[in-house]
């Protein structure tokens, strides 16, 4: 049986663990770590920090943003994957030679993650691209959301066969406005129709494959006045009339779109009321320890469920692997080429 974990997911300052880090690691509110590039230098440098991570408490969730193109935390060492709209870009010219390739990115990606020590990444991206919105823009794979929903369902599958967790994001749909919800809080003033009919494609078409999902601190006008992953309504479509049964995550709770539900710990209870099972809490050390210091009664065992479950492959001897080799090169071509 899945052991419960804590259910906060904290970062870290630094390439490597310091004592007050593992501390605050050990302490049963938390349960995952997640790496960004100030925690990074190379593929076996983040292989030790995992593994340093793990002496400290061995189930603990280890994650890091890593889709492609300019969200890459990890780059030396590993294959340069490109945006995803370049993925998107080859299937409206060759719908079968892009989704082999979203397939191929998506195991690519899952079997280096696996062999650097991490559980899983926050991917794919499944917002559809309107155009609007500079913080997705070439992160999306398509403005059209059936080719979001074809492409995010092989990248998908090819995780999976690398043995890797899927999550989803950002739910219900960040592509439709202009604002970066990392500095203000966006409003899509849409009608509900409307995201069900684009937005909402690919999470509905996914959300029996999916892992995970991420819901946007975006605040849809027309269904509920709360930012998604505050709102007890979104995450109950998405629980009961999508029918997914994974790990929901909070998008980081230090963001400036979380601020409206109020300070650190008001932020943290009304995610978890929401339906959140595991709260991103970074970039904030204060907001953090209060966060921490207001779960550690709750436990949760969804996301100890995506742990990586296979034995890790070795970095090294992923060469030999004829798939790997073709799907490195042409990825990393297309990365070059731009198209």
């Amino acid at each position: 049986m899945t052991q419960p974990i804590g259910p906060v997911m904290l970062d870290l300052e630094g390439p490597a663990l310091d004592a007050a880090e593992a501390r605050l690691l050990r302490d049963p509110a938390v349960g995952g770590v997640i790496l960004f590039a100030r925690n990074v230098e190379s593929a076996a440098q983040v292989s030790r920090l995992c593994a340093a991570i793990r002496r400290q408490c061995p189930e603990l969730l280890i994650a890091v943003d890593q889709e492609g193109g300019r969200v890459q935390r990890l780059r030396q060492g590993v294959t340069r994957l490109p945006p995803m709209a370049r993925l998107g870009e080859r299937f409206a010219i060759a719908p079968e030679e892009g989704t082999a390739l979203a397939r191929d990115a998506g195991w690519l990606l899952g079997m280096e993650m696996a062999a650097c020590g991490l559980d899983l990444t926050f991917a794919p991206v499944l917002d559809v691209d309107t155009g609007l919105s500079s913080v997705i823009g070439d992160r999306s794979f398509a403005g059209d959301p059936e080719h979001v929903a074809v492409l995010g369902e092989a990248f998908v599958l090819g995780l999976h066969e690398a043995g890797m967790a899927a999550v989803g994001k950002h739910f219900p749909g960040h592509g439709g406005v202009a604002a970066d919800s990392h500095r203000e809080l966006p409003v899509d003033e849409r009608p509900l129709a409307e995201l069900k009919a684009r937005d909402l494609v690919p999470f509905a078409r996914l959300a029996g494959k999916l892992d995970g999902v991420m819901p946007a601190h975006v605040i849809y006008s027309a269904f509920d006045p709360r930012p998604a992953g505050f709102s007890p309504s979104w995450l109950g479509m998405l629980r009961e009339s999508l029918g997914f049964k994974g790990c929901i995550f909070s998008d980081d709770l230090s963001m400036a779109g979380a601020r409206e539900a109020g300070g650190p710990a008001a932020r943290a209870e009304a995610a978890l009321k929401a339906g959140c099972d595991t709260l991103l809490v970074c970039n904030d050390r204060e907001a953090a320890r209060e966060v921490v210091a207001v779960c550690r009664e709750r436990q949760t065992r969804r996301p100890a469920k995506l742990r990586y479950g296979r034995a890790r492959p070795e970095l090294d001897a992923l060469p030999a692997l004829n798939r790997w080799r073709r799907a490195r090169a042409r990825l990393e071509a297309l990365a070059d080429s731009g198209a």
